[in-house]
């Protein structure tokens, strides 16, 4: 099945004004989401767990990315799904959403606990040493977050999707920046409460944290036969953990750069604007990679692509061209200087952090944004069709990729910037 243009037929019509509404307000919504995550996680970093077990620190990108990442997959998939006419019969729908639900919460059961691990081996090699009990709170925090962060917000995300298609909105524009709007704010909560209740328990009764464990482990089988029963995620329980647990330990990395620079009281500032960066970059290119895999889905047989993606790829052809998808990334790329402008001001007016945004500031962290945002952009682009001239489904593969190199990216250049501003004498800042 060939496509006579290789970026609208097939699609739903847009003009760039309702393109730009259909992005323009969860983009903001998201952006108010990494605002409250980043004051949030600037109060907790005081709490005696955050201070005691620093690991925790190192879980912090890798789980946020792990949540984004199997909403975003999610979201993805089931908006694919909408605009392919897979979700017009209802048991055909009741079957698609129930499968990806259970096999979402069986891949957030066992990445909670790999993300723990490897915040455990990170802390180790760093530190050269790991109290057992640090070890079990931490696996008892990580898999708990991850399990109920997932369960609420892949229901949310279900309703967003049937939400949008039946207001006539393309949910690609739509799902993925709504999946992490409060998504970020919803999972560093849990994930401080969790830690902040195990930690009281973990001198007297440490019993409860092996039983959440236990608890939670125990569920598996139940959601492999639930997922099993539904093709498409049938599939998934084989072919979809590479690119999740290679995200997770893409995203572990950023944590504990992140860990670091925090440990050096002079840039402690940097923990506020983390999760914005982070989440406005991963939202954007997530949107960009769910429009470009709809197109290659409905208009190109699996292993082949258009004829100008055959050639050695050319950034210039994200961002050139008179398609729907060049039009986007234009879009999506203006967005970020305005959006994060906004976004660092109103951390500033809600006193949410200790940096104060000064010219050398704002010039800083929009820079680090910008660079992060067209690295992602361009790196979708070619990821996608690459994918896709491999036959592999983009909807479950470049959305983890994209967001953990988004977070690697977004933590190294934002710890660069702030780096900078201190050794330049920009108190006011840093």
């Amino acid at each position: 099945m060939k496509a006579k243009d290789p970026d609208d037929a097939g699609a739903p019509a847009e003009s760039v004004c309702s393109m730009v509404l259909q992005i323009l307000v969860p983009f903001l919504l998201a952006g108010l989401g990494t605002v409250s995550a980043g004051m949030l996680l600037d109060v907790v970093q005081s709490w005696d767990v955050f201070q005691e077990i620093t690991e925790i620190f190192i879980l912090v990108p890798a789980v946020l990315g792990m949540k984004g990442n199997l909403e975003m997959t999610l979201a993805s998939r089931l908006s694919t799904a909408v605009n392919a006419g897979k979700m017009e019969l209802v048991r055909e729908k009741r079957m698609l959403i129930i499968g990806n639900l259970a096999l979402k919460q069986l891949q957030a059961t066992v990445l909670g606990l790999l993300a723990s691990l490897m915040a455990t081996l990170l802390g180790w090699m760093a530190e050269g040493k790991m109290p057992f009990n640090h070890i079990v709170l931490l696996c008892s925090t990580s898999v708990s977050t991850a399990f109920v962060a997932s369960l609420l917000q892949g229901i949310i995300m279900v309703g967003v999707i049937i939400g949008s298609k039946r207001m006539g909105i393309n949910p690609d524009n739509v799902a993925t920046p709504m999946a992490a709007s409060f998504g970020d704010l919803i999972t560093l909560a849990l994930l401080a409460g969790f830690s902040q209740w195990f930690y009281s328990f973990i001198e007297l009764y440490p019993y409860v944290l092996y039983l959440v464990d236990l608890l939670l482990l125990c569920l598996i089988p139940l959601w492999v036969v639930i997922a099993s029963k539904h093709p498409a995620s049938h599939i998934l329980l084989h072919t979809g953990w590479e690119p999740i647990i290679t995200a997770m330990v893409i995203s572990s990395i950023g944590g504990l750069i992140l860990d670091k620079t925090l440990s050096d009281p002079n840039l402690a500032g940097i923990i506020v604007y983390a999760p914005v960066i982070n989440g406005i970059g991963g939202n954007l290119v997530s949107i960009q990679s769910s429009r470009i895999s709809t197109n290659l889905h409905l208009n190109y047989s699996p292993g082949e692509v258009p004829e100008d993606r055959k050639s050695c790829y050319n950034p210039c052809r994200t961002f050139f061209g008179s398609g729907a998808n060049h039009r986007s990334a234009q879009i999506l790329l203006l967005l970020v200087i305005p959006g994060q402008f906004i976004f660092i001001h109103t951390i500033h007016l809600m006193k949410g952090g200790h940096t104060l945004p000064s010219p050398l500031f704002t010039f800083a962290f929009l820079s680090a944004s910008l660079i992060q945002v067209f690295s992602l952009l361009c790196t979708a682009d070619c990821m996608v069709h690459c994918l896709w001239r491999k036959g592999k489904d983009p909807d479950s593969y470049s959305i983890p990729y994209l967001t953990a190199l988004g977070d690697l990216l977004g933590t190294a250049l934002l710890s660069l910037a702030f780096l900078l501003l201190w050794c330049s004498g920009d108190s006011g800042s840093v």
